[in-house]
């Protein structure tokens, strides 16, 4: 039966000698285990460090680390190489004769084929003159005549030389969101690239609000032997996130931020 707390209690005592030892022996094993456990401790922190490297991308890579960073939840690393220096009728070119390097390509053409300039004649000559191979210019160059000109321009309310009525401004700006190779050897490729768009008049008499729209560019390119450039191109909608609940801007707002605010190359 259980014994009550009130009994006498036996309390033994070691000898002095087996009583230092046990003594001894105790304190001993704690810096033993203090030891293990510091070792664990930098052997989980040299592991992590191990992981956290391989999963993310260097500053300013633009190559193969896209399945490393998707795995980490974050979606494809930015693609595309650093800016090129050289431009022509303010369109970089001089792309490097890589993969990266026609995807940059095709980015920085398909915001030259959605802007305002692409209305105006003489404009839209010299851009498709920059951008397309030379032995597709004189298609690409009817194509987009067509495209953008005669009833295109007076859909928005443009003249004929591509002007916007007194008092309003015409916006038309493509903005890529992300591009990715579709099909690449070493003297073609062809790219995607997803963009949103700004397009219409603002002002306060405009008929023709700027609005915003989602679409995907494939470009068609070949290597000329210096540089990538277009040689087929096409267009479909989408793919469009749902609209934000955002109250829209007035016409002087837009004009004034169409006016103010300056587009980007995107070189990269």
């Amino acid at each position: 039966m259980p014994l009550s707390d009130d009994q006498p209690r036996t309390r033994t005592r070691l000898p002095v000698g087996e009583q230092s030892s046990a003594q001894s022996n105790h304190r001993q094993s704690r810096p033993l285990r203090a030891l293990l456990a510091v070792l664990v401790v930098v052997t989980l922190l040299v592991v992590a460090l191990a992981i956290a490297n391989r999963v993310m991308p260097g500053a300013g890579s633009g190559d193969g680390t896209s399945a490393d960073h998707a795995a980490s939840g974050a979606g494809p690393a930015p693609s595309g190489d650093q800016p090129v220096g050289t431009t022509v009728n303010g369109i970089p070119t001089g792309y490097p004769h890589t993969e990266p390097g026609a995807q940059s390509a095709a980015t920085n053409y398909a915001v030259a084929i959605g802007s305002a300039d692409m209305f105006r004649t003489d404009s839209r000559h010299g851009i498709v003159a920059t951008i397309a191979d030379p032995g597709a210019l004189a298609g690409l160059q009817s194509r987009l005549d067509q495209g953008f000109g005669g009833d295109t321009a007076t859909r928005y309310g443009l003249d004929t030389q591509g002007r916007a009525p007194k008092g309003l401004t015409f916006v038309s700006r493509t903005v890529p969101v992300g591009a990715k190779s579709t099909g690449y050897s070493d003297g073609d490729a062809k790219v995607e690239v997803w963009c949103t768009g700004l397009t219409g008049l603002a002002g306060e008499r405009s008929v023709q609000p700027v609005t915003t729209n989602w679409f995907t560019l494939t470009l068609s390119l070949h290597w000329t032997g210096s540089d990538w450039k277009l040689t087929d191109f096409s267009r479909k909608s989408g793919p469009a996130p749902l609209p934000g609940d955002q109250q829209a801007a007035t016409a002087d707002e837009i004009a004034g931020s169409a006016e103010q605010f300056g587009g980007f190359r995107y070189a990269r």
